[in-house]
C-alpha cells in the first residue's frame, strides 16, 4: 500500500513538473514514471532513475530545439545547458 501511495505521489509530482516544462521548448517525458512503475523502483533507486530519465529527456528535447534554431558551437552548448537546467526540476532549497 505504501509503494502505491509513493508511486501516485511521484506521478503527481511528475505531472506538476510536466506542466512547468510544457512552457519551455522541451517535450515532457511521460514514460519516465511508467518505466519506474514497470521496474518497481522505490526509494533512492526511484529518485535516481527519475532524475536521470527527466534529464535525458530534457537533453534530447533541447538538442532538437538547438538543431531547429540552427545553432552551433558555443551558442549551441550555452543554449542546451540553459535549456536543460530550466527544463529539469531543481531540488528545493532548505
Amino acid at each position: 500500500m505504501r509503494s502505491l501511495a509513493f508511486a501516485l505521489t511521484c506521478a503527481v509530482s511528475f505531472c506538476w513538473s510536466a506542466l512547468a516544462v510544457a512552457q519551455s521548448p522541451v517535450p515532457a517525458a511521460p514514460d519516465c514514471a511508467a518505466q519506474a512503475v514497470e521496474k518497481k523502483l522505490a526509494g533512492a533507486a526511484l529518485n535516481s532513475f527519475m532524475k536521470k530519465c527527466e534529464r535525458d529527456a530534457a537533453t534530447a528535447g533541447c538538442e532538437a530545439a538547438a538543431a531547429e534554431k540552427k545553432l552551433s558551437g558555443a551558442a549551441r552548448a550555452s543554449f542546451t545547458r540553459k535549456c536543460v537546467k530550466d527544463a529539469t526540476p531543481q531540488p528545493a532549497e532548505k
